[in-house]
């Protein structure tokens, strides 16, 4: 996960609407069925994937009040905290 990605997809939400990243979500993991895709595509479809998640998530923490900046550091470690154990 990249924070700058995930940031800026989180503008992208406050500018537009959450449900075209849920789409584009729902078109990315379809994607992920196609056979003929090499592992180093299905790298890349899951990184975005899992930045949409991550995204998706920080838009939570904002709505529910909390600071963006906020949202973003909480999330990343809680991201990180996971990655640690």
């Amino acid at each position: 996960m990249k924070l700058p990605i995930i940031k800026h997809l989180s503008q992208f939400i406050e500018e537009n609407d959450q449900d075209y990243l849920v789409e584009a979500i729902e078109v990315l993991e379809a994607l992920t069925e196609v056979s003929s895709l090499k592992d180093e595509e299905l790298d890349v479809i899951g990184e975005l994937i899992s930045n949409m998640y991550g995204a998706l998530e920080v838009h939570k923490m904002i709505k529910g009040g909390m600071d963006k900046k906020e949202a973003l550091n909480t999330f990343m470690k809680r991201v990180l905290g996971s990655i640690d154990k």
